[in-house]
C-alpha cells in the first residue's frame, strides 16, 4: 500500500516537534496551525493571564494598604435682619493600614499564588500536546479513510466485472443463476462499505477543521498526499528514557498544584497566632471663617488582633486545606502512573503492530495471487464460481485490515509521543492570545504588562519551580 516514510534517523521520542519526523509537510503545517488558533489554546492562555493576574493580588498584601479615604466640602449660610452671613468648610483624610507579616500567612499566599501561575502554564503546555496528538490524529484517519474508500471502489470494480461475467455465462446457459445472485450480493456488499467510508471521511474531515477553528469541511491542501498514510520507523522509539515521564505538562501541573495546596495549609496555619500590624490616618480641615485656624489630625500607632476564642473554626480550616494536599498528593501519583501505562501501552502496540503489517503484506500478496488463479480456474471451467468469491472476499478483506493496520501504527506512535508529552516546548515562544483578543480586550482595561510578559522559556530539567529549580513537595 502507498506509504509515506520518515527517516530513519535515531531521535528522541520527545522532540519539540516530533511530527516533523512522519516528513509530511501537509501535517506540519496543520499541526502548527492547530497549535496557534485552537480555541483550547487560547483559553488556556487566557487563564496564564488570570492566574498572573491572581499572583499580584497575592503580592500587594507584603505592602501598606490603603483602607479609606474620607473628605468633603461644604458650604453654609444664615440669612437674619443683619447682613448675610456664609462659610465654606473642607475637610480630607485617609486611613493606611500595614499587617506585618510575622508568621508567613502573606509569603504562603504568594507561594501558592506562584506554584498556581506555572500550573496554568503547565496546563497550557499540555493543551499543546492534546491538540498536536489530536491534528496528528485526524490526519492519519483521513489518509487511512481515504485509502480504504479507494480499496473498496477498486474491489467494488472487480466484483463487478465477475457479475458481469456471471450474467453473460447465465444468458449463455452455461452457468446457474445461483452464481448470479452470489455475485451479485458480494458487489453490493463491498458497495455499501462505500457511503460508510464516506460520511467517516467527511465527520474526520469536520473534526480536523473545528480542530484548526475553521468552519466544517475538507481541507483543500490535503489534496497532497492524497491516500499516503505517513509511516515512521520502530528505531525513533528504541531506548526511550524514562524519566522524560515527568517532563509531561499533566504531570507537572499536577506537581504545580501540590506545592500551591501544601502552601495554602501555611496560610491557614497562619491564622492561629496573632494578627500584628501597623495603623495610621492624616486628616486635614479648614473653613473660610477669619478667625478659624486650619487643623491637621494624625494617628499612629500597633495594632493586635487574635481569635482566641475560635479555635475549633480554625484547626478544623487547616484540616480541610490537608485533607485536599492529600486528595492531590493521590492524584498526582493517579497521573504518574497513568502516564506510564500509556506509554507502555502505546510503545507495545506499535512494535507489535509493525510486525503485523510485515504478516499483513504477505497476506495480501497471497490473496490477491489466490484470486488471479481463482479468476483463470474459473473462467477455464476448473473450479466453480464460489471459489472466486471466497478469494475476492479475502482479498477485499487483507487489503482493508492492511491499511487499517498501517493507519493503527501511525497512530500508536502518534499516541507514544503524547505519552511522553512532546510538542509543547515551541509553544513558549508564542503570544498567549491573538492580535484580535489582545485590542478586544485592551479597549476594556490595562492589559499590557500581564500580555506582553514572556513566557518562560523550557528547561532540560522541567519541572521547575520559577527558580528553576527542581520541586520538592513533602507533606505536612
Amino acid at each position: 500500500m502507498p506509504a509515506t516514510k520518515a527517516s530513519t534517523h535515531p531521535a528522541q521520542a520527545a522532540d519539540d516537534q516530533w511530527w516533523r519526523h512522519f516528513n509530511d509537510p501537509v501535517l506540519d503545517a496543520l499541526v502548527a496551525e492547530a497549535q496557534s488558533h485552537n480555541t483550547d489554546v487560547r483559553t488556556a492562555g487566557l487563564r496564564i493571564l488570570e492566574a498572573r493576574a491572581q499572583l499580584g493580588i497575592a503580592g500587594s498584601g507584603l505592602y501598606p494598604q490603603l483602607q479609606q479615604i474620607n473628605g468633603n466640602a461644604l458650604r453654609s449660610g444664615h440669612r437674619a435682619d443683619g447682613p448675610d452671613f456664609t462659610r465654606s468648610s473642607y475637610n480630607i483624610g485617609f486611613d493606611i493600614a500595614w499587617e506585618l507579616d510575622f508568621w508567613g500567612k502573606f509569603r504562603r499566599g504568594i507561594e501558592a499564588a506562584d506554584a498556581s501561575y506555572f500550573a496554568s502554564i503547565a496546563s497550557y503546555d499540555d493543551v499543546h500536546v492534546l491538540v498536536a496528538a489530536q491534528a496528528a490524529t485526524f490526519y492519519t484517519t483521513i489518509r487511512t479513510l481515504e485509502l480504504r474508500l479507494r480499496i473498496a471502489r477498486e474491489n467494488a470494480a472487480l466484483q463487478e466485472r465477475s457479475l458481469e461475467i456471471t450474467e453473460r455465462l447465465f444468458k449463455s446457459g452455461n452457468e446457474s443463476e445461483l452464481d448470479v445472485q452470489q455475485a451479485r450480493t458480494q458487489y453490493l456488499s463491498t458497495l455499501a462499505t462505500i457511503p460508510e467510508f464516506e460520511s467517516s471521511l467527511r465527520q474526520t474531515q469536520n473534526a480536523l477543521s473545528v480542530l484548526l477553528a475553521r468552519p466544517p469541511g475538507p481541507l483543500p491542501e490535503m489534496e497532497a498526499g492524497h491516500e499516503h498514510i505517513p509511516i515512521a520507523e520502530l528505531a525513533i522509539i528504541v531506548d526511550l528514557p524514562a524519566d522524560l515521564l515527568r517532563r509531561r505538562p499533566d504531570v507537572r501541573a499536577a506537581e504545580m498544584l501540590l506545592a500551591a495546596q501544601s502552601a495554602l495549609i501555611g496560610v491557614s496555619e497562619a491564622d492561629f497566632y496573632p494578627s500584628i500590624g501597623l495603623i495610621g490616618s492624616i486628616g486635614l480641615s479648614a473653613n473660610s471663617t477669619n478667625w478659624s485656624a486650619h487643623t491637621r489630625d494624625w494617628t499612629l500607632g500597633p495594632t493586635l488582633s487574635w481569635n482566641v476564642f475560635d479555635w475549633g473554626r480554625l484547626e478544623n480550616s487547616v484540616l480541610v486545606q490537608d485533607a485536599r494536599f492529600q486528595q492531590l498528593y493521590e492524584q498526582y501519583q493517579g497521573t504518574v502512573l497513568r502516564a506510564a501505562r500509556e506509554l507502555d501501552d502505546a510503545a507495545v502496540s506499535f512494535a507489535e503492530g509493525r510486525r503485523q503489517i510485515d504478516i499483513l503484506r504477505d497476506a495480501v500478496q497471497a490473496a490477491r495471487r489466490s484470486n488471479d488463479i481463482a479468476t483463470i480456474q474459473y473462467r477455464e471451467g476448473l473450479v466453480d464460481f464460489e471459489r472466486v468469491l471466497d478469494a475476492q472476499r479475502s482479498l477485499f478483506g487483507q487489503q482493508d485490515r492492511l491499511v487499517n493496520a498501517q493507519g493503527a501504527v501511525t497512530q500508536s506512535l502518534i499516541a507514544v509521543y503524547k505519552a511522553l508529552g512532546g510538542g509543547w516546548q515551541t509553544a513558549r515562544s508564542q503570544p498567549l492570545v491573538t492580535d484580535e483578543t489582545r485590542a478586544a480586550m485592551e479597549k476594556r482595561n490595562d492589559w499590557n504588562t500581564l500580555i506582553d510578559a514572556p513566557l518562560p522559556p523550557p528547561s532540560p530539567s522541567e519541572p521547575t519551580t520559577p527558580e528553576e529549580k527542581p520541586i520538592t513537595v513533602e507533606q505536612p
